[in-house]
């Protein structure tokens, strides 16, 4: 597989675009999102590439050469031509310091590809002896006699060529069938390659989310283990309640009694005044009694409302724990319709895993 001898020497993500073949003027995009754009270098075959993988295909497979030329359009778009392919490539970048880094690494693996390919020319003369013949000198032609051995001679000569010629057309169709089949194993390497990563982003932000839903847990069953601490002491003023509920019906005919008293006073103060003074031995005992059954009626009135504040208070006092203890039902009740939905997103994310 090419991907054990191809490394990648710089890489960058871009929108990666390719000229029209019918207008030959329009740009159209080679996906929906921005892609990965790698220079790849072939320490075997000492060329450089570059290359970007969609999904499986390989959107850009562009062997770099030396009459190669990297063009910036604009301040965020560059776009370079490659005859092999018979397409114009054109990438947007993020910003234009990341344009900026990819002219320069084009640059720099171009002027790489020229001394690979002099090196490699240098090597080839200096292992084939014949290219270094000068044009001025000519190779002398072979002899052909008319005579049987000759023509023997000629003929073997002949079927030698055709013999090259179907062995290198086999070789090209090798290489060809080969170089499709690396593409297809490479665009399959880094198909898997980027699902890899984003499956392990997706692992990692679901522990983090795990974690934090483990946080909220706790933080949810201290706050209802506080909350039915308060509903057992609110349940206990409640059966506080229930006596004071007993003294409420004490009050009650305490008052009413007073009531019933105040009245036979009223009625017996009546009876006097209407009395004939003769009944009195002196003005002085009738005033001293009346000034007493008004104190006393005065004593009762005040005993009567101090009963009727009291029961205020005490009915108040049991209106305000109601509330709270309703109030405390409703928070407990989504405190717990919380807890259910967190307990069932950590059942789906342990299935999920």
């Amino acid at each position: 597989m090419s991907t054990t001898r191809e490394q990648p020497i710089f890489s960058t993500r871009a929108h990666v675009f390719q000229i029209d073949p019918a207008t030959k003027r329009n740009w159209i995009p080679a996906s929906k999102h921005a892609l990965t754009v790698s220079y790849f270098y072939d320490a075997t075959r000492n060329v450089y590439r570059i290359i970007s993988v969609g999904g499986t295909k390989a959107i850009i497979n562009s062997t770099i050469t030396p009459n190669m030329t990297f063009t910036k359009t604009s301040q965020k778009f560059g776009q370079w031509a490659d005859s092999r392919a018979n397409t114009v490539y054109g990438l947007g970048f993020a910003s234009e310091q990341h344009l900026s880094q990819f002219a320069e690494k084009f640059q720099e693996v171009k002027e790489a590809a020229r001394l690979a390919r002099e090196k490699s020319q240098d090597k080839t003369e200096l292992t084939n002896p014949a290219l270094n013949i000068t044009s001025h000198q000519v190779l002398p032609s072979p002899i052909i006699s008319s005579n049987g051995p000759g023509e023997d001679k000629l003929f073997r000569s002949q079927s030698a060529d055709v013999e090259i010629t179907t062995e290198k057309e086999r070789l090209k169709k090798m290489l060809s069938e080969g170089s499709v089949s690396e593409v297809q194993w490479e665009a399959e390497f880094f198909s898997l390659q980027d699902n890899n990563n984003k499956l392990v982003a997706a692992l990692h932000e679901a522990n983090a989310n795990v974690d934090q839903w483990k946080k909220q847990l706790t933080a949810y069953q201290e706050e209802t283990e506080s909350l039915r601490q308060r509903v057992a002491e609110l349940e206990s003023q409640g059966a506080h309640d229930s006596s004071s509920e007993n003294s409420k019906e004490e009050l009650n005919q305490t008052l009413e009694e007073l009531e019933l008293l105040i009245k036979a006073k009223d009625e017996e103060i009546q009876m006097l005044k209407s009395q004939k003074c003769g009944r009195w031995e002196t003005e002085g005992e009738r005033e001293e009694t009346l000034q007493k059954l008004q104190a006393r009626n005065a004593e009762l009135e005040r005993r009567l409302h101090l009963a009727e504040q009291t029961l205020a208070e005490t009915l108040a006092e049991r209106e305000k724990i109601q509330n709270e203890v309703t109030k405390v039902a409703e928070i407990m009740d989504v405190k717990i319709f919380e807890l259910s939905e967190i307990r069932q997103g950590l059942a789906k994310l342990v299935e999920s895993n």
